[in-house]
Formats: structure tokens, sequence, C-alpha cells
């Protein structure tokens, strides 16, 4: 066969897939005809698309010796240093090649790929442009909008995607790509219906199940978002990001033994955070210790660990600032210009709350007297909600208490800041910090003159663009903890609802108690209990005879940790007593049947110290450093009864046994918990003090 039919041949062969006889005959060819161009340039290409990248860079090397000036050898040399992640050598190549081809579409395209793998933006999203002012091209337009992201332009990036996929309705890529941009935007759903059916043209794509349980996630649907990650899990065993989405899913299901095995293989930096919180909440101590021994050196070299992760081990609250710095300085390399630049001059004080925790939850419990008491002679008082409706009671009344109520969660950020810009808000109050949901997103653009942040979070935010925390002389004993202006409230900085209701209490025997003995109590949340603390509670229960320590479920796994722990210091594990999820009011009712309610650190009872106060519990706390550790103070001193505040861990155990063996001053005691003449459980008294501190940040 001659040299052109053989060349023929192998070219048909080559645009039909059959790369190996493609090969094989442009061998052939270049047997009899060593500088046969064609066959040099297409043996290169073949190779490339075999994955042969040095092989393919030599072939193609060899044709560009015959012919320097071939654009389409220039060409795919240039795409095959991209592949090899030789990006200077890539934009060279393409560089020649558009000197010989100007205005080529698929070279400025390609050429934008490196340029945004570069982080250089702009010079993409320019090629992108100029690859499409030759007309209509689906792959360039989606990887605009995959550039437009990059630069934190979503809209535009979701209108790329559409035109992408108006032209090519089969485009997989973009539709995955689409999904991901409306994840951004907090357009769950929608997402959710991107990524089906990107999977129904590409079923076997391990990213694609890892996206759709993001959006899964996105809509609390974690049950079947661990299902989804399971399927990229069984496509890709080793899929890092799979595994740690994963591990987030099971955390949201309690499932912290499991989370904490997925973490642990996905072996990624960012998995670090998620696997301490759940060995936290397994009461895992030897993993718990392996992770301490690493936090501070961590945050220390600028990880971006998650803040509220930190507060649970520990108090350092310069670490914490830093460790909060860390988070804000990874998301907002570059702050967006401000929308509000000037104050207002309203007639009342125009005061936003913004949350994404206005339902079931216990910032909700804490502040919806307190929107219900504001001065409305003085301020206008505004919900702006970034969470879930949860359909609660809980939200039904909140959202009613406000004067305007409005619902943020489908807005993009961006939008939602213009939003608020609209309303003219003149303070601006976060009640979140660093915690699920957080609203950092939106804060940043300046959406109010005035912004603050108070209660979910108990720390800094280390955020240049909030300007004031609301705290007290105690939480906030440390100034240069915290990046805000200080707005210390003249009492406790927590706000109560005076109008709980306390049910019946069961009997001790309902509650799973012994009929008899003392009843140390801690209802904090099992991620809160640290060894040191727990063996402090052991020895307690060691001298106090017939003791029981009463504590909230904790789950299987950590309950069989701590039974194991008690076993290890020589306690009976039967005297651990676990308490049942309960109705709010039989809840606050069933502390009335314990004793004593012990304190955790570094991070104190916050809520559950409120709970226990209003039910008339003593509650004994060890004060720490940081903020997180020094709620509890704050609320006792509030109450009256500063000598439950504890300085050491020596003073805190001896307070706590010499109440369990002196039954007399333990009732005095009690006897001074009057929740009804308490300045803590003063919510009108509260308002008005708020308030002032309000019309501060103002002058």
């Amino acid at each position: 066969m001659k040299t052109q039919e053989l060349r023929d041949r192998a070219v048909a062969l080559h645009r039909s897939g059959r790369l190996g006889e493609a090969e094989q005959l442009y061998l052939d060819v270049l047997a009899g005809a060593p500088r046969d161009f064609t066959a040099r340039h297409l043996l290169g290409v073949v190779r490339a698309q075999q994955g042969r990248r040095e092989e393919a860079l030599a072939e193609i090397g060899a044709a560009l010796a015959i012919r320097p000036d071939d654009a389409e050898a220039l060409l795919n040399q240039a795409n095959v240093f991209k592949s090899l992640g030789r990006a200077a050598e890539a934009l060279a190549g393409f560089g020649r090649a558009l000197a010989l081809r100007p205005g080529w579409p698929q070279a400025l395209n390609n050429r934008g790929t490196v340029l945004q793998s570069l982080g250089r933006f702009d010079e993409a999203l320019a090629d992108y442009d100029a690859a499409l002012a030759a007309g209509p091209n689906a792959e360039a337009l989606n990887n605009r909008g995959s550039v437009l992201q990059d630069m934190k332009r979503p809209a535009e990036a979701l209108a790329a995607y559409d035109q992408a996929l108006r032209l090519a309705p089969g485009f997989a890529i973009a539709f995955n790509n689409r999904g991901s941009v409306l994840l951004e935007l907090n357009r769950h759903a929608d997402a959710l219906a991107c990524f089906d059916r990107a999977l129904a043209l590409k079923p076997g794509d391990a990213e694609l199940h890892n996206n759709r349980g993001n959006a899964l996630q996105g809509l609390l649907r974690h049950d079947e978002a661990v299902a989804a990650y399971d399927r990229a899990l069984a496509l890709r065993p080793d899929y890092a990001e799979a595994l740690n989405n994963r591990g987030s899913a099971l955390q949201q299901l309690k499932r912290h033994q499991e989370a904490l095995d997925s973490f642990d293989r996905a072996g990624l930096p960012q998995a670090f955070g998620g696997a301490a919180m759940a060995a936290l909440n397994l009461c895992d101590w030897d993993r718990v210790a392996k992770f301490a021994a690493q936090m501070e050196s961590r945050v220390t070299a600028g990880e971006p660990i998650p803040p509220w992760v930190l507060l649970g081990y520990s108090g350092d609250a310069m670490l914490q600032r830093r460790c909060a710095r860390n988070v804000i300085r990874s998301r907002f390399a570059i702050l967006p210009p401000p929308l509000a630049t000037a104050r207002y001059t309203h007639d009342r004080i125009r005061l936003a709350y913004i949350s994404s925790d206005f339902g079931h939850h216990p910032v909700t419990a804490q502040m919806t007297q307190l929107i219900e008491m504001h001065d409305r002679a003085g301020f206008e008082i505004i919900g702006l909600s970034t969470g879930s409706d949860d359909g609660s009671p809980q939200r039904k009344r909140i959202a009613g208490a406000f004067d305007r109520f409005h619902d943020l969660q489908q807005q993009p950020p961006p939008d939602a800041a213009r939003f608020i810009r609209d309303l003219e808000v003149d303070i601006l109050v976060d009640l979140n910090g660093h915690t699920k949901g957080d609203n950092f997103d939106i804060l940043a653009h300046r959406p109010a003159p005035v912004q603050a942040t108070w209660l979910g979070y108990a720390g800094t935010s280390a955020a240049p663009f909030i300007d004031h925390i609301i705290a007290d002389r105690i939480v906030a004993a440390d100034a240069a903890a915290f990046s805000e202006n200080i707005i210390a409230l003249p009492g406790c900085f927590f706000p109560t609802d005076s109008g709980r209701a306390i049910g019946t209490a069961p009997s001790r025997a309902e509650a799973g108690l012994p009929q008899t003995g003392f009843v140390f109590c801690s209802f904090n949340n099992n991620w809160k209990i640290t060894a040191a603390v727990f063996a402090t509670w052991l020895r307690l229960l060691a001298r106090v005879e017939g003791s029981v320590l009463w504590l909230k479920h904790a789950g299987d796994a950590a309950a069989a940790n701590l039974r194991a722990a008690a076993r290890g210091h020589g306690v009976d594990p039967a005297r651990l007593v676990f308490a049942r999820p309960a109705a709010l009011e039989v809840h606050l009712a069933r502390h009335r049947l314990a004793d004593l309610f012990l304190d955790t650190l570094p991070y104190n009872a916050h809520a559950t110290a409120c709970d226990a106060l209003w039910a008339g519990l003593p509650v004994l706390t060890l004060a720490g450093r940081a903020y997180a550790g020094r709620v509890a103070a704050s609320m006792l001193t509030a109450m009256g009864v500063p000598e439950l505040v504890t300085e050491t861990m020596q003073d805190y155990e001896a307070m706590a046994l010499t109440l369990a063996r002196d039954p007399a001053r333990l009732a005095a005691l009690r006897a001074r918990l009057d929740p009804a003449a308490a300045p803590l459980f003063d919510t009108q008294h509260f308002a008005r003090d708020l308030e002032a501190a309000y019309r501060g940040m103002l002058t």
C-alpha cells in the first residue's frame, strides 16, 4: 500500500477512535518515510490521547522540527504541555499558534484554561470572550462560566452555563458546573436537578454523585447525601473529597464514629476539624489528645480550622482569635466594596437581626421574648432569616415578633446584602458568628453602616467588617482577644425568656434515678466533657457515697466510652445515668430532681446553665480565660450567687464536695436562686440596657 493510502487509512481509523490500529499505521508510514510530517504529528496526537504524554511531546516536537510553523501542531503540543502542568510552555505554545492564526477560538479557549489555572482570571475571561467573538461555542461558554465563578460573579456564571446548555443540551460538564454555581447561590433544589440531569448523561461519574450529595446536604436530606457519597466512593474508593463530605453528613446525623472513620480515610487537611469534632462528640479522649497535640501548631501555621472546634479544645483566647482570623483571611482575601458607606437619619433606629437559626434552636429560645419587648417607639425591629423554615412553633413565634421578617435563604449573598442595604438598616446584628450557616458572605459586603456580632458564637469574629461585639465585663475580660469594639452590657450579656413554663417533674424512678442519693447533673452536650473534667466528676462519685452522675444521653458510642472511663477509675458505670430527650417543659422540670449542676471547661454551659438556673438548680462553674469558658460565671453573678464561680480545678472539686456533704448550705444556696427576682431573667430591663448600647453605637 502506498504511503498516501496508508496515511489516509490511519487518519480514518484515528477519527473513528480506533487508536491502536491508527498508531500502527502511522508507524508503518514513518518506517518508509521518517520525515512524513502528518504521520509524525498525528502519532503524537494518538499517544497524547492514550495518556502517553512524554512520548506525545517527542513525536509532536519531531513533527515541528520538520514544519516549525504549523499552527495545528503547535496547538497540540501546547495542549500536551497543559496536561502535564507545564503552564509556561503551554502558554508560549498557544501564543505561537495564535500568532500564526489570530483569533483562533480553540487556541484562545485552551489558553484561557491555563490562565485560569494560574489564577489570572481577568486574562482568562478575555481569552474566552475573544473565542466567543468568532461565534457561539459551548465549551468556551462553559469555561467562561467557570472563571466567572472563580471571580465570585455567580449570576453571570449561571448565565454563561445556561447559554452553553442551550447550544449543547447534552453537555454533562456544563450541567455539573451549573449545579455547582447554584449551590453557591443557595438554590439547592435547582442544583440537585442539575446534577440529576448530568448523571442521566454520565451515570458513572463519581464527581457528579459527590456534588449531588452536597446539594442534598444543603436541603438537609443528610441520609440521602450519605447514600450519594457512598455511590461516589463505590466508583472511586479513594475519593478524598467525597469521604470528607460524607463525614460532614454523618456528623449531622450524629453518627459520629462513622464520621470519624470517614474523615480519617479522607486524609485531607480540611478533614482535621471534622475529625477533631467527632472525637469530642464520642468522648474518645485518646483521639482527642492526639488532635489536641496538633491543634495549636496548625492554628499558628495559619490553617483554617473551624473556630467552633477549637473552643472545645482550648481556652486560650488569643489562639481562638488567631483561629478565627485564619478562617476569615482564607475566605476573604479581597473584600467586596462596602454597600453602606454613610449612616442614615431615621425617626426610629432600624435594627436588624440576621441568623440562620430562627427556628427550633437555642438562639431563638433565648431571643424571642427580647424581640417582643423591644421599644417600638425608638426602634423598628427587622428579622433576616438565612436558614431553613423548619415549620416549628418557635419559628412562627419569632417571625411574628419582628416588625418585618424576611426569609433570605434562597438569595445568594450579594443579593441578600443588596436587599439589606435597600432596607436602610442602621444596625445589623449577626447572631451566628463562626457557627454552621454563618452569614459572613453577606456581612462582608457591609450592607449596614454599623455591624455587630452577638450570642451565637462565644468568641471574636476576627472579621474586619464587624464593628462591635455585644458582651459583658466577665465574658470579655481580655480585650486583646477581640478584633471588635467590646460593647459591655451592665449585667449578663445573655438574653433569656422569663415566660417559659416548667411542667411537672417526673419521679426519680421515671427519670431513671435511684430513690435516694445525691444527684450530680450536667446536661451539657457531651462534646464539652473533657477527660480532666470527667475525672474530677468520677472522684466526686467515689467520695460521695450513693451519688450518681446524671448526663444528657450521649449516643451509644459516647455512652460506652464514658462508662469505660468510669470503670477505669474504679467507679461502677451504673452510677452514670443518661437522660433521654424530653419536651422542654418536662426537661426543665426534671432539673428539680438533681442536687447540683456541674459545669464543663474550656466550654461552659450556656443555654443549659440558663435552663438549670431557671428551674432553680444551683450551677457550679469553673471560670476559664476565654469567653466560652466564662459564660456561666456571668450568669451566676447576675443570679447573685458568685460563690458558685471557682477559679481552679481544685477549688471546683472542693466546692462540689462541700455542697454534696453539707445539705444545709446547698439548700440555702438553692433558696437564693429566685428566677422571678434575678436580673438574669428580667427581660424588660435587659431590653432597655441593650437598646442603650445600640444608641451608643450610633453616636
